[in-house]
């Protein structure tokens, strides 16, 4: 059953209460890019895709989802967990000893829901092309989805697929840039200019829209507009803007929070900004 905008919200809200809690757990990961992705994460999975709990590595007749910056797997373990994948309670057990839940998703642990070990930046879309293409061969109408980070596009790979995808008309891939504008060094600008993403990916045959990442009501529209233009002969690229560290004050905007876990008073600020509405873990 499709979620209402409030709800999705309110789901949001509880997966951000579950991000700071992880890091603050093992006092390790990454909340900032984390908490900007909460609003996608949580449309992709309890709006937009078509997929199955019931999880199976083909992903035969679903949609499929690729984290190409697999650091920020404490957003994407949560929506797995709530959604159905697992149960909560392992979010627990996030970057600790013996967890199924590593700091970046990997497969040997077999996870539900992960089909690539993420991480080392710049390649999830390459991948995600190739199941695209998969899909093709196989007759298989879903779509492939991916989330990719602004810093990583300064990473040559990106740039071969973005030029392969439009040549084989891989139009089934709908791949997002979460375009934050920091990156662990500092902002995208002083580090590695990225100049206009929108006109270099329509530059290299793409289509691209643009949307607010943090604004769940356009996210969805977004996502739903980026579906209709699917089977017409190109991939598409959401180019979505986000706040670093969304939802908690002291963390947004800023690329201190890319890798840093808060401390307990820090923590409890964060937890009072968050609504709880599904129950903590």
């Amino acid at each position: 059953m499709k979620k209402t905008i409030n709800e999705l919200e309110n789901i949001a809200s509880q997966v951000r209460r579950d991000i700071v809690r992880m890091v603050h757990g093992c006092q390790s990961g990454h909340p900032g890019g984390s908490l900007g992705c909460a609003d996608f994460v949580t449309a992709l999975y309890f709006e937009a895709m078509n997929h199955s709990t019931d999880f199976n590595m083909n992903g035969i007749g679903e949609d499929l989802f690729f984290l190409s910056n697999g650091h920020i797997s404490p957003v994407w373990y949560s929506v797995l967990a709530r959604s159905g994948y697992f149960d909560p309670s392992e979010l627990a057990t996030f970057r600790k000893l013996n967890t199924r839940l590593q700091g970046h998703p990997t497969t040997h642990e077999h996870l539900p829901g992960v089909r690539i070990a993420s991480g080392s930046l710049g390649q999830g879309l390459s991948v995600a092309i190739g199941a695209a293409l998969a899909k093709k061969i196989n007759k298989d109408t879903s779509l492939v989805y991916t989330l990719m980070g602004d810093g990583e596009l300064q990473e040559g790979q990106n740039w071969e697929a973005i030029m392969f995808a439009p040549h084989n008309k891989v139009d089934n891939l709908i791949s997002t840039v979460d375009y934050n504008g920091q990156q662990i060094d500092g902002p995208t600008e002083k580090v590695l200019s990225l100049e206009s993403l929108q006109a270099k990916f329509e530059a290299f045959g793409w289509h691209v829209i643009t949307s607010d990442g943090n604004d769940m009501d356009n996210i969805v529209k977004a996502l739903h507009y980026a579906k209709s233009l699917t089977g017409k002969g190109k991939p598409i690229l959401n180019l979505m803007a986000t706040q670093m560290g969304s939802g908690v004050d002291f963390m947004m905007g800023s690329h201190k929070w890319h890798g840093v876990a808060p401390n307990d008073d820090q923590l409890a600020a964060a937890l009072a900004q968050l609504n709880s509405t599904l129950t903590d873990y």
